[in-house]
């Protein structure tokens, strides 16, 4: 099984490619990619598992709005996301995959982040204009 010091030298490895991380609690790393987008990914090891999490945004103030946005995040769901999928907790949508230690290897890893980071990087302009219908 995967160890949480395997996962930190997995971090180690995105880090060559110019993510940073830092650990903001034991297993626990909020994870900044390269690149122009300001997000954090949230990578927390809870055996089991390993939880690769984005805060994607707050949901809108009215319900057409949050109606249309909440039917996207399924059409998504549905067509466009290999790793991962949206859901909402809390008033917020959020990006998140989850990861079994048993047999998991870097490779892996490294799909299911770099296929949540590269969603949203591309479906962030869409889902912004939800909320800018607030």
């Amino acid at each position: 099984m995967v160890t949480q010091q395997d996962i930190e030298s997995y971090l180690d490895r995105l880090s060559a490619d110019g993510a940073t991380y830092t650990e903001v609690e034991d297993g626990l790393w909020n994870v900044k990619p390269a690149g122009e987008l300001d997000f954090g990914v949230v990578v927390h090891y809870s055996p089991p598992v390993v939880v690769i999490r984005v805060k994607v945004m707050e949901l809108p103030a009215d319900a057409k709005s949050t109606n249309g946005l909440t039917r996207r995040l399924l059409e998504m769901n549905a067509t466009e996301m290999l790793h991962g999928s949206y859901g909402i907790q809390n008033n917020t949508v959020v990006l998140t995959e989850a990861l079994e230690l048993s047999h998991l290897e870097f490779e892996e890893f490294l799909a299911a982040y770099e296929s949540i980071t590269m969603a949203l990087a591309s479906h962030i302009r869409e889902l912004a204009s939800f909320r800018e219908a607030r």
